[in-house]
Order: C-alpha cells, then sequence, then structure tokens
C-alpha cells in the first residue's frame, strides 16, 4: 500500500513532468522553422506572425480560464491544456500549409496559457511539506521543456527521417503518459457547491499589488530577452553566422533556457536583496554579448549571450514568481499567477512582432543589435526600479512593527 507521503511525492512529480511535457510542445517548431520556410516559401514576416499568434493564444487562455481551476480543480484543468497540446501536435502532423501552421501555433498557446497558471499553482500545492524548493520545481520544469523543445526537435530533424513530423508522434505519446499520470494525482482544490465561471480581468486583490507591480517590471525584461532568443536567434545563426545545423541551433537555444534554471537554482544561496538585482545585471551582461555577437558573427559570444541573460532571467522569473505566489491569497492563487504571466507573454511578444516588422526595412544585424542594446536599458531600468521599491519597504517595515 502506497504510504501518504510517498503518493505526495509521486502527484508533485507527476505534476511538474507534465508542466515539462506541455512546455516542451511549445518550442518544438522553432528549429524547424527553416525547413519549412524552404518547403513552404514564406518570409520573415509570416515567422511574426506565427509567433505572435502563439503568444496571443497563450494570453487568451490564461485570461479565459486562468482561475477556472481554482473552482472546476486542478486536475481537469491539466488535462484540457494536454489537450490541446496533442491538438496541436496533429496540426504540425497533418497539415501541410502556413494556416496549418498558424492553427497549430494557436492551439499551442492554449496549452501553455492553460499549463503555465494551473500547472505552477498545482505543483507547488502538490509539494511534500519537506520540499523547500517547490517554486524552484515548478518555474524549472517550465523553462527545462521549453529548452528542450528546440533541442529535441533539432536533433530529430537533423539526424533522423522524416524531420518535419517525427518529434510530434513522440511528443504525442509523451502527452498521453502525462495525461494518465495527471488522471491519478491527488486534487487540491474543493469544487464549490455553485459554479461562477468567468472571463478573468487583468486585475490583482489590492494586497498583492506592490509585490506583483515590482516581479512585472523585472519580468518585462526578462521575457522580452526570452523572446528576441526564439524568434531572432535562428535567423542571426543561419544569415548572420552561416550555422545551418538544426541540432546547433536547437542547442544555443535550450542553453538559454537551461541556463534559466541554473539562475533559479542560484537563488537559494545568494542574499534574498539582491535576486532581482543580480537577475537584472546577467540580463544587461547578456544582451552586451548579443549585441557584439551580431556585430561580429561570433558564434562563441552568442553562446555567451544566452547562458548569461539565462542566468538572469532565471533569477528574475523564480524570485518574481515566489513573491506573487507567497503573498496571494489562496483561492485567488491560480488568478493570480495567470495574471502574472500575462504580462509576461505580453512581455515575450512585443520584441517578436517588432523585430519581424523592422528586419526588412533596417536589415537583421541593425535590429538584432538596437533590440538587444534597448533590452538591457529595460533591464537597467527594472534594476533602479526594484532598488526604490525595496527601498521604500524597507524604510516602511520598521515604523509598522
Amino acid at each position: 500500500m502506497t504510504s501518504p507521503a510517498s503518493s505526495s511525492s509521486r502527484d508533485f512529480f507527476i505534476a511538474a513532468a507534465a508542466l515539462l511535457i506541455a512546455m516542451l510542445g511549445t518550442t518544438l517548431p522553432t528549429p524547424l522553422y527553416a525547413i519549412y520556410q524552404q518547403k513552404l516559401g514564406f518570409d520573415a514576416s509570416w515567422l511574426t506572425l506565427i509567433f505572435s499568434i502563439y503568444a496571443a493564444g497563450v494570453i487568451a487562455a490564461l485570461l479565459v480560464v486562468g482561475s477556472w481551476s481554482d473552482q472546476l480543480g486542478r486536475r481537469p484543468l491539466l488535462l484540457a491544456g494536454l489537450c490541446m497540446g496533442a491538438v496541436s501536435a496533429l496540426i504540425f502532423l497533418f497539415s501541410d500549409s502556413i494556416g496549418g501552421l498558424l492553427i497549430g501555433r494557436l492551439f499551442s498557446g492554449f496549452s501553455a496559457g492553460i499549463m503555465t497558471g494551473t500547472a505552477t499553482v498545482a505543483v507547488i500545492e502538490l509539494a511534500p511539506k519537506t520540499w523547500k524548493n517547490a517554486t524552484l520545481m515548478a518555474t524549472a520544469a517550465n523553462m527545462l521543456g521549453l529548452g528542450l523543445g528546440p533541442l529535441l526537435a533539432g536533433f530529430t530533424s537533423q539526424n533522423l527521417a522524416d524531420p518535419l513530423h517525427l518529434i510530434f508522434y513522440v511528443h504525442l505519446a509523451l502527452l498521453l503518459l502525462a495525461a494518465v499520470g495527471v488522471a491519478v494525482i491527488r486534487e487540491t482544490v474543493q469544487r464549490p457547491a455553485q459554479l461562477k465561471l468567468r472571463i478573468q480581468k487583468p486585475s490583482v486583490p489590492a494586497s498583492v499589488r506592490s509585490v506583483f507591480i515590482s516581479a512585472s517590471i523585472a519580468g518585462l525584461a526578462g521575457f522580452s530577452v526570452a523572446g528576441l532568443f526564439t524568434s531572432m536567434v535562428p535567423s542571426v545563426m543561419i544569415h548572420i553566422m552561416q550555422v545551418h545545423g538544426g541540432l546547433l541551433i536547437g542547442a544555443v537555444i535550450g542553453l538559454f533556457f537551461v541556463s534559466s534554471i541554473i539562475g533559479q537554482t542560484l537563488l537559494q544561496w545568494l542574499p534574498k536583496g539582491l535576486h532581482m538585482t543580480l537577475g537584472c545585471v546577467g540580463l544587461i551582461l547578456g544582451m552586451v554579448c548579443l549585441g557584439l555577437s551580431i556585430a561580429t558573427a561570433q558564434l562563441l559570444l552568442l553562446v555567451c549571450a544566452g547562458l548569461m541573460a539565462g542566468v538572469g532571467q532565471g533569477m528574475i522569473l523564480r524570485a518574481g514568481m515566489g513573491a506573487v505566489t507567497a503573498s496571494s491569497p489562496p483561492n485567488q492563487k491560480a488568478a493570480v499567477t495567470s495574471a502574472f504571466f500575462v504580462v509576461l507573454y505580453i512581455s515575450i511578444s512585443l520584441p517578436v512582432v517588432a523585430v519581424g516588422f523592422s528586419v526588412q526595412a533596417f536589415g537583421l544585424p541593425h535590429v538584432g543589435e538596437f533590440f538587444a542594446s534597448l533590452v538591457a536599458v529595460v533591464a537597467l531600468l527594472a534594476m533602479i526600479s526594484m532598488k526604490r521599491v525595496q527601498a521604500r519597504q524597507a524604510a516602511i517595515t520598521p515604523s509598522g512593527s
């Protein structure tokens, strides 16, 4: 017979694995876009639209169903998110047009939007009492999934048969395993007698607002970097550095997300007051390396950019997520978490749209260098803003004690 402790640990890891598998699917197409472009004959502006519709799907799902798991339960929403991922994979398997790519990415966005808010809270709630880093597990599962997607798709497209389809068969199998696991985990929400499901307005309780705003400012910088890496790095490697291998492109993009996990892990050994500052410094250094890598066409500098920016983004994500979930009322955790991710996904999509529509006018090297500089400035402003918020909180706390 399974003990309660082992059952709790099992449920915790199943929820984290489900989040990882769902997020893995959202970045699978990244190293495949060059093949799609050759096959279907579309330009960079279509890539912008494809990525933008994914972000729109994420935001729509967060707003529409972001708070539903607080009433329906975590498990039904997790299964819905996995189902949306399966629909996306099926569309990629059986559609051979730009329209199919757009619809597939829209459903991928729905999957990410449902899973991001619900699974993050589920992992934290299912964590055994002895587990002190539940937020780290949730954010690490998210980032590791995002990082593994382009790496796996790059490997299969370069080394195995059927480069545009095999990886989606693999993902369907993983989604099925995740769904079987989610179906047996413990439910952490007691469903009310009368459901009140509604479209969520992006609002945050007053008690959480100051923390939420502070975390969002830094998150804007961190996820803008994520948007730049997922949208611009493949083009930089192919057209500026003359690197065409799908595996290497996927590895460089994956390095950013793996480095994010490293940054999140490092926080447990660093003073809490320095978390956001160090994260912003990492982003700034990473953007300096990104700009230099574009100017000099040096792959090593691009790798350094992914490493440093990823570490910085991870620090910001974990520190912000931990503060937001800790300060949220129990019956509004999923809603507040979803609102936070709305801010992050708006941040991840804005630079993608801007880069896509400005590349044709100004050229990839100039646009890349400009946006790397712009994100570095945003990170610097975020660091200054966070310093002021921390100083204000430090001044208020003694007077209220």
